[in-house]
């Protein structure tokens, strides 16, 4: 659906929203004075290692030996239907670790899928009006759409298995089990539509010599063991709202046995303690991982919205 048709529907926005099966955000709020313990500071990270922080729910900030990259990027209040300069929808339960105003200049934004927690218009509204044409965009098959009013300096998208490059980065988009329209009545692939139905990725990003897996988000899927022989060095995979949505979302067993498949050595949990999209208790999910990392070949790396991680040389 073209960004114009998009706003036509916006009178019907509120169905838009039915999907994400969210609480009232009146009791969201209510949470939303949850502090963080940590805050990263990228202005001190080298340029000549991968460093990365967990900003909240799938947003991780990574400097990949000097190249910015930003995932998901979701950093205001609220998410949902961006109508008159900002979102209506559910309010945050946490902060984002880091401000819109402290974030770097990304050199490469990468986009998951288009539903509203993963490609937050009001986000990338920002990024592209403070720094008009200077961030590569890469995004899923069909989602282009909603974001190509923007100034970016270009947008590359990728369907399953497809390679490319941006900003001195090797990208590769990996196929998984989840869905993809944006609002009810558009057509994905989850439900047949391969041709002209909205795409989701996973990717695995590579520079100098040391890869990256961004899960994005998925059911539990095999499909990540085509990635047996990549050795990826960090595989960031969400492991919230499962309960009861197990059928598009993994629990974090689940989501280290896929980063597992693709060989991964160190694990950052994402997609969880941001926003309210299921019943599981607030804290089960990371206690979960805490718990089952230990009986599993790879290293827990961060467990923290704010926390951050430079991979050892």
């Amino acid at each position: 659906m073209e960004r114009r048709k998009f706003i036509k529907y916006l009178g019907l926005g509120a169905a838009g929203l039915l999907f994400y099966r969210f609480v009232n955000p009146e009791e969201t709020r209510a949470e939303s004075t949850y502090k963080l313990k940590y805050k990263p500071e990228p202005g001190n990270w080298s340029d000549n290692d991968i460093s990365l922080a967990w900003i909240g729910h799938s947003t991780v900030l990574i400097n990949m030996f000097g190249k910015w990259i930003i995932t998901d990027p979701f950093l205001f209040e609220r998410v949902g239907i961006f109508f008159l300069g900002t979102n209506m929808g559910p309010a945050r339960i946490t902060p984002p670790a880091l401000t819109f105003d402290e974030m770097p200049k990304p050199d490469l934004i990468l986009l998951s899928h288009a539903h509203m927690d993963h490609m937050d218009y009001l986000t990338l509204r920002h990024f592209a009006k403070k720094f008009p044409n200077q961030i590569d965009v890469v995004t899923a098959y069909m989602t282009k759409d909603v974001i190509d009013d923007l100034e970016w300096k270009s947008i590359t998208v990728l369907d399953w298995n497809e390679e490319g490059s941006a900003a001195g980065i090797n990208i590769r988009a990996l196929e998984v089990k989840h869905f993809g329209f944006r609002l009810p009545w558009e057509k994905d692939r989850s439900r047949g539509y391969m041709k002209d139905g909205r795409s989701y990725n996973a990717y695995i990003l590579e520079r100098n010599g040391k890869k990256i897996l961004f899960g994005g988000d998925t059911a539990y899927t095999k499909l990540f063991e085509k990635q047996k022989n990549e050795n990826v060095d960090i595989a960031i995979m969400p492991i919230g709202a499962y309960n009861p949505w197990i059928r598009n979302h993994c629990n974090p067993e689940e989501a280290v046995q896929m980063a597992l498949m693709a060989g991964a050595k160190y694990f950052v949990p994402i997609h969880t303690k941001t926003l309210k999209q299921s019943s599981e208790p607030f804290n089960e999910p990371i206690e979960r991982l805490k718990k089952a990392v230990p009986s599993y070949n790879i290293k827990l790396s961060i467990d923290s919205i704010g926390q951050s991680f430079i991979l050892p040389k």
